[in-house]
């Protein structure tokens, strides 16, 4: 039990100094410092559905266009995740306040909204979307107040405040749509401290909206392009008739507020929507089970091992030995090569490839440098590792295809700089050609998509090249028992040493231990969430090796004592049996939390899905793989084979 609370208390310290690393936070440009009357930039993202995972850009909906307009120079991760960066006509100033300005056409000419336009604004707010804008690369908030269930007398007092991204395009009432016209946005700034004779600077730092739908007839507009709005109680709201043309002012208040949030950590407020508390319980509770269990599991292990080496190894048992049942009896076949040793070792290079990627970046978030203020950042440092990884990736595979006895090493480069990425490209590319189908901005351009093939044929394919020449000509991994000419005959296997069996069993530990913050990347994807608790991620990364490989070593033991030395491709299979419990979840997750019910976004989802399977398949099968290929090597080389 000491090793146990060793570790436990190593948890506890590393617990402590990963509280700080989900708030620590680099910003992602540096702050921009305004004066009384400068102009304040409002531009729009995109339009964004949970229910349809189409975005789609700002202008392919009737709103009132700039004179010109201009989209914002983007990156590769920007481009991916469908932002289309354009200003809009809203004339904000630095702590200069707006009662009420029309903003586009003379007061007098409300905007004419033709049937098909009217039709699809109509679809669009019963799909559900939200419109995304940015003020000083801030984006908009709504505030949601709501009462907790607490006592009656505390709920006068109290009412719990959480924001939601972006506002509502309108809403639904029977079968009625009401488009919110009017927006009042309420933008908080930091007064900076200047030395007396100088003019006050203000720094942004929180951008609010209050979405309203007010009727043409009680919006009154005078000639200036200001407009009064009614009374909260009589207005009525602006309704939009699919079958009809429909006239209305677009409209926009601004008020600023004084606050004490300082410029740098203007993004908590977003950053803090989901509940921190289940996080800790969560993670806390899966790392008291991992290593409790991984505890037992290693002292199991150890014991039965060196019981097992010391019976091997007593010189006078010699005969009862031989009879015996157990591992030691197949040393003359446990290093035979598998079938197909060239796809092996391409997947497990891919593995390699992708478990540099995730590491590197999982860390590099943990101290703040891809925070969601630098927008796209994740995507493209992430495309661009797993490029440069391909290095690693391939000097592993080209090392194991040698020790497995391979000789073409071309073609196996070949195959691993092209296997998994190749299936990659094939899924979203159709995925691609179905969103081009429904002109969403969610689809990648083709130039990017030129762009993608060139660093996968220019950067990735090189580099596979130039590390699996070396993993080939270095010395393979050194097997401590020799080969037998003839294969020895596996005996019949019980039903609890199938396939599917040892997959469903080795799946269940390193997926309990990760499945909280799965719900939380889940939501991050498909519900327009930030995800940024990465120091919590990073410990969940690090309880997933553990566990898979623990998990692994335990399978592969007991298959070599049941006399089956079949186990190269088995503990690659068996090893990413979580990401079976994987795709389980995501159907979970697809039917009880999110509402998508039309064809195309069911295929999106499904689509990435499977290649979120598939990768992280790869990722846990890889790192079995090599925990079990050490383990079978040590224990082979600590018992006399004569």
């Amino acid at each position: 039990f000491s090793f146990l609370q060793e570790r436990l208390r190593y948890m506890l310290v590393l617990l402590l100094l990963l509280h700080g690393a989900d708030s620590f936070y680099v910003p992602g440009v540096a702050p921009i410092n305004f004066h009384r009357n400068d102009p304040v930039e409002i531009k729009a993202v995109k339009l964004t559905s949970s229910r349809t995972q189409l975005p789609y850009e700002y202008y392919s909906l009737p709103f009132c266009q700039p004179t010109k307009i201009t989209y914002k120079a983007e990156n590769l991760g920007e481009v991916l995740r469908g932002d289309r960066i354009v200003n809009t006509p809203f004339q904000v100033s630095m702590n200069v306040e707006k009662k009420c300005e029309v903003l586009c056409n003379l007061p007098n000419k409300p905007v004419t909204l033709t049937v098909e336009q009217s039709k699809l604004i109509a679809e669009r707010i019963r799909e559900d979307y939200y419109v995304h804008l940015i003020a000083d690369n801030l984006p908009v908030a709504t505030r949601l107040e709501f009462y907790s269930n607490r006592e009656e007398e505390e709920k006068k007092k109290e009412k719990d405040v959480q924001f939601e991204h972006g506002y509502r395009l309108g809403f639904m009432d029977g079968n009625k749509f009401y488009l919110h016209n009017h927006l009042s946005f309420i933008l908080y700034y930091h007064r900076e401290d200047v030395e007396e004779n100088q003019e006050p600077t203000y720094r942004v730092v929180r951008f609010e909206v209050i979405p309203q739908s007010i009727k043409l007839e009680d919006l009154k507009a005078d000639e200036k392009s200001m407009c009064t709005l009614p009374e909260a109680t009589g207005s009525a709201p602006q309704e939009i008739d699919p079958s009809k043309e429909n006239q209305l002012l677009f409209t926009y208040s601004v008020h600023w507020e004084e606050s004490d949030i300082k410029w740098a950590s203007r993004w908590d407020t977003y950053l803090t929507m989901s509940d921190v508390q289940i996080h800790w319980f969560s993670i806390i509770n899966s790392v008291v089970v991992v290593f409790f269990l991984s505890g037992i599991l290693s002292m199991i292990i150890i014991r039965t091992l060196r019981k097992d080496i010391a019976n091997y190894n007593k010189e006078d048992d010699i005969e009862d030995t031989m009879e015996e049942s157990g591992w030691k009896l197949v040393h003359g076949d446990v290093f035979r090569p598998p079938q197909y040793p060239m796809i092996l070792s391409s997947l497990l290079g891919s593995g390699i490839q992708l478990f540099c990627m995730i590491l590197i970046v999982i860390f590099v978030a943990m101290l703040g440098m891809l925070s969601p203020s630098s927008r796209g950042a994740l995507m493209t440092t992430a495309c661009f590792l797993f490029m440069f990884m391909g290095v690693f990736g391939g000097f592993f595979a080209g090392r194991l295809y040698r020790t497995l006895k391979g000789h073409r090493w071309k073609k196996g480069a070949f195959c691993t700089a092209t296997l998994y990425p190749g299936v990659v490209f094939g899924i979203c590319f159709v995925l691609n050609c179905f969103i081009w189908g429904k002109h969403s901005s969610g689809a990648v351009p083709f130039p990017t998509m030129v762009a993608l093939l060139c660093m996968w044929f220019g950067i990735s394919l090189p580099l596979v090249y130039l590390g699996y020449y070396f993993g080939f000509r270095k010395q393979p991994y050194d097997n401590p028992v020799r080969t037998n000419q003839i294969p020895r005959q596996i005996p019949e296997q019980r039903w609890y040493m199938n396939k599917f069996v040892g997959i469903l069993m080795a799946g269940i530990l390193p997926f309990g231990a990760m499945f909280i913050e799965l719900f939380f990347i889940f939501s991050a994807i498909w519900e327009n969430q930030f995800y940024y608790l990465f120091g919590f991620l990073f410990l969940v990364f690090i309880i997933l090796v553990v566990s898979c490989s623990q998990i692994s070593i335990v399978m592969v033991y007991f298959q070599l004592c049941a006399e089956d030395y079949r186990w190269w491709w088995r503990t690659f299979l068996v090893s990413g049996g979580s990401a079976f419990y994987v795709l389980i979840y995501a159907i979970f997750y697809f039917v009880n939390k999110l509402d998508i019910v039309e064809f195309i976004p069911s295929l999106l989802y499904f689509g990435y899905t499977a290649l979120m399977v598939l990768s992280f398949w790869l990722l846990t099968g890889t790192i079995g793989f090599y925990a079990a290929y050490m383990f079978v090597r040590k224990i082979y080389a600590a018992v006399k084979i004569d």
